[in-house]
């Protein structure tokens, strides 16, 4: 579990996603939103981010897909537009295909400090972190999922992803 925290916490950051129409001038419809998150990697907005604490300028993998046996490289800039302060939480989810690995809550400011960052989080912040991935990783498609929030219920952001080993 710690591994999976460890790779995927950095990961939280997010960012506005520029939404556009999928059918330019069709009323009473919602533009469709690109929920891809910017840079290389697998992951996706939960949701359109234009309402969420983080905004993601970037989110770089090395190697993109991650692969076992090797060190997995996460870099990451995003901003902070307010400040996130002590019990700001994750709701994290793993899941082997269909079979939930880790279904936990977690103290996002312990969490950041595996990013040699402290709360409280405020303004740009570029994170760097690297994860050696074990061998023994069993073959199959994994889904993450983190929902963060601030100590009072407000969305900082949600992602998901989905890797195959």
């Amino acid at each position: 579990m710690k591994l999976l925290l460890l790779t995927y916490c950095p990961l939280f950051l997010s960012t506005l996603v520029a939404s556009h129409s999928f059918l330019a001038g069709s009323r009473g419809q919602k533009p469709l939103v690109d929920l891809s998150v910017p840079g290389k990697n697998p992951l996706e907005f939960c949701s359109d981010p234009s309402g969420f604490v983080l905004t993601i300028n970037h989110v770089d993998l090395e190697p993109n897909p991650p692969e076992k046996g090797q060190a997995l490289q996460i870099k990451a800039n995003g901003n902070f537009t307010e400040e996130i302060e002590q019990d700001a939480y994750i709701n994290l989810s793993v899941k082997y295909g269909l079979i939930t690995l880790v279904n936990t809550k977690a103290d996002l400011c312990e969490q950041m400090k595996e990013v040699d960052e402290t709360c409280p989080l405020k303004g740009v912040k570029d994170f760097t972190k690297e994860v050696n991935l074990p061998k023994e990783i069993p073959p199959g498609k994994y889904t993450v999922l983190a929902d963060v929030y601030t100590k009072d219920d407000v969305k900082v952001t949600c992602l998901k992803a989905q890797v195959h080993f």
